[in-house]
């Protein structure tokens, strides 16, 4: 089963997807990099701000990397509709 989700992640690098863990824990981010036992996401965080202009206003930016072993997905969806 780690193999199907190793294919998946490596088709998704570079996406924003959602992944399921069996610990019932959900990570969205942007897939980063993928080796054959780990997948590392950047995950997507929220910003606020207080106008418009260039640093400013809301959107959506990426944290710091961490791996997530492929044999603890239980689900990844791609992330595309998950903002709109």
């Amino acid at each position: 089963m780690s193999q199907h989700y190793y294919q998946l992640c490596c088709r998704y690098n570079g996406k924003v997807v959602r992944i399921n863990d069996r610990h019932g824990r959900v990570h969205v981010g942007r897939i980063c990099r993928v080796t054959q036992s780990t997948v590392f996401i950047e995950p997507v965080i929220q910003r606020g701000g207080y106008g418009f202009g260039f640093g400013y206003g809301y959107g959506y930016g990426y944290g710091a990397p961490y791996g997530l072993g492929l044999g603890l997905i239980t689900g990844i969806a791609l992330g595309g509709l998950l903002f709109w």
